[in-house]
This record gives structure tokens, C-alpha cells and sequence, in this order.
């Protein structure tokens, strides 16, 4: 389950840093795990801008 402003942090997220279907899965995968981590019941918006800024950072190395 994604709250709404994770869902809008999504969003922002796609159209910026222009992410793909498997870039976005990738995303959710490493925020769910973020948020297993800290034992929560679902994504919240915390754990998504982690994993965001983990995939923009991977995006700038070359």
C-alpha cells in the first residue's frame, strides 16, 4: 500500500528524473524493503524519497 503523497512523490519523481516501468519497480522494491526494515506495515513517504534519491544517485555515477 501506497499513501496518496507517495504516490504524488512518484509521480515527480517519473516525470524529472525520467524513470522507466523497471526503473520505477526498482524503486518500489527498495522501498519496500527500506520499510521492512523498519518493520512498517506499508511504504510510506520517507521510505520512497530513500529510494528515490538511492536510484537518482545510482543514475549520476558513471
Amino acid at each position: 500500500m501506497i499513501y496518496p503523497s507517495g504516490q504524488d512523490i512518484l509521480a515527480q519523481a517519473i516525470d524529472k528524473l525520467r524513470i522507466s516501468a523497471r526503473g520505477l519497480d526498482r524503486i518500489l522494491k527498495v522501498a519496500r524493503t527500506i520499510a521492512d526494515l523498519e518493520d512498517a506495515k506499508a511504504i510510506e513517504l520517507p521510505h520512497l524519497a530513500e529510494a528515490i534519491q538511492y536510484r537518482s544517485w545510482d543514475r549520476e555515477r558513471p
